[in-house]
């Protein structure tokens, strides 16, 4: 039986008459990474807000650890880190400083914790630096410090790498990483920025205006994704016409849509030689053995193929797809 820290069933939230999330039904593993992924507006933070008790769910049921947290609150809470959006800090206090009433507030003020999170995320070296004079960068790591430094057992955070540069960013997807996989914490993570959930996830979760469209493992999403062969031919008309013949028409794919109609999906004209022809990428969703048999088709017709790849979907288009196919 699946062990799960985090599950809801037909979680939703209502503003108004805006329906901003639509009974989700969320599954996050022990001990994995789960990124929920979407756009701006898609429903991510209202999701963790009302995991963590910010916002009061309109329907629907909420699972932590196994147990409602309304009945279980101040256990289950405080076996949790989290940031959203980035917390309140005072501006005149150091990064220390500001540690020590926090963990003093939740009643487990222990210094060796907090210069060992200060260590683990570069601030260890900026020790009589003011909140103020910080960075946002800066800030954002010291967010992370506040909610990793009781030891929790989930990590719910929302847009942690933002402000961050790719430095930075490394240094938190490795930090995130390690806390999963060397001590077990379970992490929900959010973002907008798809290639930096692929990177660290174990699983996501797609999110597209308040609805959880799917929920995958990278293992599975890899095995989803499609595979095509691109060519970059002198004379997309003819080349498009010479597969129709063989009965490709429904497995190729072009930027604009003319004379195929519906299968036309994917074709950047850049401009053409003779015959009033024009150039063009065509990919191609099937036979793809047998690509240098459609190469040597189109030489043999007298139309120059400058490229020839094979190449695979990658997560930004996979996600147009699932979120159009909903």
């Amino acid at each position: 039986m699946v062990d799960y820290v985090i599950e809801t069933t037909n979680l939703s939230k209502t503003y108004s008459k805006d329906l901003v999330v639509n009974s989700i039904d969320m599954h996050v593993e022990k001990g994995k990474i789960y990124g929920l992924l979407g756009k701006n507006g898609a429903g991510k933070t209202t999701t963790m807000s009302m995991l963590l008790n910010l916002v009061y769910p309109s329907g629907g049921e909420i699972l932590l650890f196994g147990k409602d947290p309304r009945k279980y609150s101040k256990e289950i809470y405080s076996r949790i880190g989290s940031i959203i959006e980035t917390p309140g800090f005072y501006e005149n206090l150091t990064a220390y400083e500001n540690l020590k009433i926090i963990a003093k507030l939740r009643g487990d003020y222990n210094p060796l914790n907090i210069e060992l999170v200060l260590e683990m995320l570069n601030l260890d070296k900026e020790k009589t630096k003011e909140f103020k004079d910080f960075s946002l960068g800066m800030k954002q790591r010291l967010a992370l410090a506040a909610a990793i430094m009781h030891n929790p057992e989930l990590l719910i955070l929302d847009e942690p790498i933002n402000g961050l540069d790719p430095f930075g960013i490394k240094e938190i997807r490795d930090l995130l990483k390690k806390l999963s996989s060397v001590y077990g914490v379970t992490i929900l993570i959010s973002s907008h920025i798809l290639s930096e959930i692929e990177n660290i996830a174990d699983v996501i979760g797609f999110m597209e205006n308040g609805i959880l469209i799917e929920e995958i493992s990278k293992e599975e999403l890899y095995e989803r994704l499609d595979k095509f062969v691109e060519f970059e031919v002198s004379d997309i008309d003819l080349a498009v016409e010479l597969l129709n013949k063989i009965g490709f028409k429904e497995s190729i794919d072009f930027t604009f849509r003319k004379s195929l109609g519906e299968y036309i999906d994917d074709v950047e004209s850049n401009g053409g030689t003779d015959r009033n022809s024009v150039g063009g990428t065509i990919h191609l969703f099937s036979n793809l053995d047998l690509r240098d048999q459609f190469n040597t088709l189109f030489v043999s017709s007298g139309i120059n193929v400058n490229k020839v790849n094979l190449c695979e979907e990658n997560l930004e288009d996979f996600f147009r797809r699932i979120v159009s196919n909903s």
